[in-house]
């Protein structure tokens, strides 16, 4: 089961989108130096087709993409979420980020525009560190996903 403990309108999760980032529990990657390290834990209420659906109805004039942050714990029921989407509000677009450095074989790309895999590793930064371990990906719906992790990095002068 997904629990979600919070969510906001964010415009730096993912490029180009005005997006409502939906925060899960229940991480179990453990990841050091991680920026939510309460989401660890095994809080929050279930995310439902519901609780998803009345999120999307108060936000939907407002925003051009959703992204999971999170859901490890249950690849498979982030896809179905993923679905879910897609098949209600085709206008908006479907992200996630993933601590794993693969996705899971239950993760169906048709059902995503952005996904971003890497756990977060203190000595290599986050997104927008050029060293990073970490990548996000744009999503087409024929299979392909391009690396896009370069959008988050500034260049040197």
């Amino acid at each position: 089961m997904l629990k979600y403990t919070d969510y906001s309108i964010v415009f730096s999760e993912i490029p180009d989108e005005v997006t409502l980032a939906i925060n899960l529990s229940n991480c179990p990657n453990k990841c050091k130096g991680c920026h939510s390290p309460w989401l660890m834990d095994d809080i929050g209420e279930e995310l439902t087709n519901s609780a998803l659906s009345n999120l999307i109805q108060r936000y939907e004039d407002e925003i051009t993409c959703i992204c999971f942050m999170g859901g490890d714990i249950d690849p498979k029921r982030v896809n179905e979420l993923g679905q879910y989407i897609q098949d209600n509000w085709a206008q908006i677009n479907v992200g996630w980020y993933s601590g794993k450095s693969e996705s899971p074989d239950c993760i169906s790309v048709k059902n995503f525009q952005y996904i971003k895999l890497g756990e977060y590793k203190e000595n290599l930064g986050g997104l927008s560190s050029p060293r990073t371990n970490q990548r996000l990906y744009k999503c087409f719906p024929n299979g392909e996903k391009v690396d896009i992790t370069f959008k988050f990095q500034k260049k040197q002068l």
